[in-house]
């Protein structure tokens, strides 16, 4: 059974195609989109459970920040958090997902200036 090899690439491609045509075939239709609503759930709640751990770890660092840095990080984290719920909720269409990554890019980018200043050694 050596002799025969076939590319992974090639195997991968077959086997979600007959996935795919297990779904169609027994019109499973209902039970991915049930699949794909829990997985959307189970990332956001790893996500959250991530972040959650990360804040754990520095909580004690950012309690020493001045009052205006908190301020800064703590309500881009609450603004990014937000507009990732407005997203799930109601999804996004044409400009809005501009607006949701823009929006997500900003947060970013104050929380990271934010920890940047904070950590910059004169």
């Amino acid at each position: 059974m050596s002799g025969f090899r076939i590319n992974p690439t090639l195997r991968g491609l077959l086997i979600i195609a007959a996935i795919a045509a297990l779904v169609v075939v027994f019109q499973l239709e209902t039970t991915v989109v049930v699949f794909v609503l829990l997985a959307r759930i189970a990332f956001f709640l790893a996500m959250a459970f991530f972040v959650f751990l990360m804040w754990r770890e520095q909580r004690e660092g950012i309690s020493m920040w001045p009052a205006r840095a908190q301020v800064v990080f703590y309500g881009a984290a609450l603004a990014a958090v937000a507009d990732v719920g407005v997203y799930w909720y109601g999804g996004a269409h044409g400009y809005q997902v501009i607006a949701f990554v823009a929006v997500l890019a900003l947060c970013g980018l104050a929380m990271f200036r934010t920890w940047r200043e904070q950590h910059r050694y004169v």
